[in-house]
């Protein structure tokens, strides 16, 4: 599995800014011992640095509609240069043109720090507003936010620049080269990461800066970017301006993609005609890939073969948000901390209390080797995301006897599934095709269309297979080693007893507290049955995995005394790949695959110079596991990165990990 040094991921390691405020309630940094901006003109200095040395008031307006302008930051700080972007964009670009803004950071302030420095521009106060609405849960790594309907998107990667950047799958239009002066922070101007700007440059990108030092210039000019010096602003007498012109010849060219896991080439269209896609499967996962589609302007079919959406796995009254990590920095780590995030900036549009509860998640230690693991985690991630809590503390923060402090996360608790599906096919371009089961995809010329046997349900260049493990009927995707295992919850009504549980907790199985007057408990696990009928046996060990949680809980829902006929619950299966990960990505010609690169069976260190024999316009957003609440929202944001050549939200490693090619690679390479 794809590891990274842990130090990489653990927030603990950089921790939030450390801020000192001025007698005029400006921010300076501790560590750097300088400012965030200038105190005498932070947003002229802004606008006249970045916004005009780019030519962004221009390329804003010129942008045709449904197209996007990517814009890169070395330092996104309090978040002054992009809600300063943004401003502009609104202005300036045509109503269903896209911002994309990525953004680099060590240090990210706090929410409190983050309100306290942005409450000193009131003219950006409609901007400022909707960043602090999404400013939940950023954690180390990548973190999508999102803002005005998907219009506008913000990736930030938080950590070292040098760390994060390299991991970025993208092209960048236009440079901020920001960040602390370079005498105070001269990690932040060096050949190395300049190299970096460059690889990620798209031709012709541009390039700001507010630093007129010489060696910056020339070290900029060595990379690729043909600078010159122009009139500054304020105190500044001159900044830098300059344009990618591409990769010098004297330097040794990054490294090319792997083919088989570089982007397929984009389908040609008509600026006149609407992208339109088909979405097989209405739960999480294609919920999510619809609702990321639509936010980028396409139309999107979303057929499910139920009379609704949220019919099966995603269909449970509560589900955890629970955050299964690795204190070694692993590829699914990496994905949880980064979906996880997503996920609770998305519910924030829910209503608490009905659709989610924040009451956090307690894990419990329940024997020595989980303590040993939630030790680990512990002194690996920062204690906002998590930390240990002894027996007292524990029993106090979840209301309820147990049998053993535990591991807390603060900002996990339980949702509702069908009300974030509700609310992600939302969109007035999503149509809900109920009642369409797809037994067959055929292609004809450039389109794929969907057949229920004899009938014609839909047809689009774009199909989304993302009907966990039913997508094997298919044979583009049958051999995709996918496996169901059925999952039993139990419902019980809730007592005035048991209304003093207030936070999920979890051992072997998981409580969670009321939601509309009944627990949700679980969940059971079996791998060799395909019966859906929920079992009076489950039901009972369910029970069991209460005892094993509370004794106390258990007593206060009467559970012991409750006739095993009366149990209620539901049944469904989950659907998981072999190692854990989920599939998400474009889909390959498999017997084309395996002959085009049968070379590796040989030498697994050979790259051939040959392109995937991609299926045009298949992709596919399975293998969630009992972690899709947590992974499926942020897949919908990959799938439509792959299709729209944006930035990915993963680092490229991680992307890679879960894309579906994987598995034919890993054969060939076994020699199989």
């Amino acid at each position: 599995m794809t590891t990274i040094d842990p130090t990489q991921i653990a927030g603990i390691v950089h921790g939030p800014a450390q801020i000192d405020w001025d007698e005029h309630g400006n921010p300076h940094s501790r560590v750097f011992s300088d400012v965030y901006f200038s105190t005498e003109s932070g947003l002229d200095e802004t606008r006249h640095v970045f916004l005009t040395q780019n030519e962004l008031p221009e390329r804003f307006a010129a942008l045709p509609a449904g197209e996007r302008l990517v814009i890169g930051e070395t330092g996104f700080g309090t978040g002054l240069n992009f809600l300063c972007a943004w401003q502009l964009f609104n202005a300036s670009a045509v109503a269903d043109a896209r911002l994309h803004f990525v953004s680099v950071e060590k240090y990210p302030l706090s929410r409190a720090d983050l309100q306290r420095a942005l409450s000193l521009w009131p003219e950006l106060k409609e901007q400022a507003d909707q960043l602090l609405g999404q400013y939940v849960a950023v954690h180390q790594g990548f973190q999508r936010l999102a803002f005005d309907g998907g219009r506008v998107t913000l990736t930030l990667l938080i950590g070292d620049a040098l760390d994060m950047l390299p991991q970025l799958d993208g092209q960048i239009d236009a440079w901020f080269l920001d960040g602390f002066a370079p005498a105070k922070n001269p990690e932040m101007w060096t050949p190395e990461l300049f190299a970096e700007l460059a690889r990620l440059a798209a031709p012709g990108s541009t390039i700001g800066t507010f630093t007129s030092t010489g060696w910056v210039r020339r070290a900029l000019n060595a990379a690729g970017f043909k600078m010159k010096r122009v009139p500054g602003i304020g105190h500044k007498w001159e900044v830098l301006k300059g344009r990618f012109i591409g990769w010098p010849a004297d330097v040794a060219t990054p490294p090319r993609d792997k083919p088989w896991f570089a982007r397929p080439r984009s389908m040609p269209r008509s600026p006149d005609t609407p992208r339109t896609a088909l979405v097989i499967g209405a739960g999480l996962a294609g919920c999510a890939t619809a609702s990321s589609l639509a936010a980028r302007g396409w139309r999107v079919s979303l057929l499910e073969r139920h009379g609704d959406l949220a019919q099966e796995a995603s269909g449970n009254p509560q589900g955890v948000l629970y955050l299964k990590l690795s204190a070694h920095g692993t590829a699914l780590s990496q994905l949880i901390l980064s979906g996880f995030g997503h996920t609770r900036r998305l519910l924030e549009r829910l209503q608490r209390g009905i659709d989610w509860d924040d009451c956090g998640v307690l894990q419990l230690a329940f024997d020595e080797k989980e303590r040993k693991r939630q030790a680990q985690l512990a002194a690996a991630f920062p204690d906002d995301l998590l930390h240990v809590l002894d027996r007292a503390d524990a029993e106090a923060r979840a209301g309820v006897v147990l049998k053993s402090g535990g591991l807390f996360y603060p900002q996990g608790g339980w949702v509702h599934p069908p009300a974030l599906c509700r609310d992600q096919a939302s969109a007035s371009n999503i149509e809900l095709l109920s009642h369409s089961e797809v037994v067959e995809l055929r292609r004809d010329g450039v389109l794929w269309q969907a057949w229920d046997g004899e009938r014609l349900l839909a047809c689009a260049p774009v199909v989304v297979l993302a009907g966990a493990a039913e997508i094997k009927r298919f044979p583009p995707s049958a051999d995709l080693p996918l496996k169901r295992i059925r999952g039993q919850i139990t419902r019980l009504t809730a007592t005035p007893e048991s209304q003093a549980l207030t936070t999920v907790v979890c051992a072997e199985g998981y409580v969670a507290p009321a939601r509309d007057g009944e627990h949700t408990l679980g969940a059971s696990f079996a791998f060799n049955s395909d019966d859906l009928t929920p079992s009076t046996a489950e039901h009972l060990g369910n029970l069991e995995l209460l005892r094993e949680i509370s004794e106390d809980l258990t007593e206060r829902l009467n559970a012991d005394a409750l006739p095993t006929e009366e149990l209620q619950g539901r049944a469904a299966f989950r659907c998981t790949s072999p190692d854990y990960l989920p599939i998400i990505g474009p889909l390959a010609d498999r017997a084309a695959f395996l002959e085009t690169y049968a070379v590796l069976r040989k030498d697994a260190r050979r790259t051939p110079d040959t392109e995937c024999p991609w299926l045009d316009g298949l992709y596919v957003n399975s293998g969630h596991g009992s972690r899709g609440l947590i992974t499926a929202p942020l897949s919908g944001e990959l799938i439509a990165a792959w299709l729209n050549d944006e930035p990915l939200p993963l680092p490229r490693s991680v992307a890679e990990a879960c894309h579906p090619n994987r598995f034919a690679l890993r054969g060939l390479i076994r020699g199989k």
